[in-house]
């Protein structure tokens, strides 16, 4: 599967930001989907996961209450919607995709598929 992320800009603190991850090429129904950040000097960080239908989702505790991950099935995409946005927030987002049900999915190993990144960056 093929995957495209899109949404990343400049924004100030506390503002809002919508990611969107588009797939194509595979079941996307199948995939468990996630958002990963990186930023620089820093080692990749789990940011969120979403079930193949949606019903659970789990978060790292720095955006837990901030960030919403959702998908639409029908249109093959997962969103990342990011609020009270903070300087330290700022990344390189990338989506990811597992076929895998694993306790690890924080891990980035646990992920086959990767689209490019697109950058946040939120301004003080």
């Amino acid at each position: 599967v093929q995957l495209q992320a899109s949404g990343g800009g400049l924004v100030q603190d506390g503002d809002s930001l919508r990611l969107s991850c588009a797939a194509s090429g595979g079941a996307f129904v199948d995939y468990r989907m996630a958002w990963f950040r990186q930023a620089p000097g820093k080692d990749r960080e789990f940011v969120a996961l979403i079930s193949t239908g949606g019903r659970n989702t789990y978060y790292a505790d720095s955006v837990k209450g901030r960030f919403t991950i959702f998908r639409d099935n029908a249109q093959n995409s997962v969103y990342l919607q990011m609020n009270s946005l903070k300087p330290e927030d700022s990344a390189v987002y990338c989506c990811a995709a597992t076929t895998r049900y694993v306790t690890t999915y924080y891990k980035s190993a646990e992920y086959d598929y990767w689209g490019q990144g697109t950058q946040v960056t939120v301004s003080s």
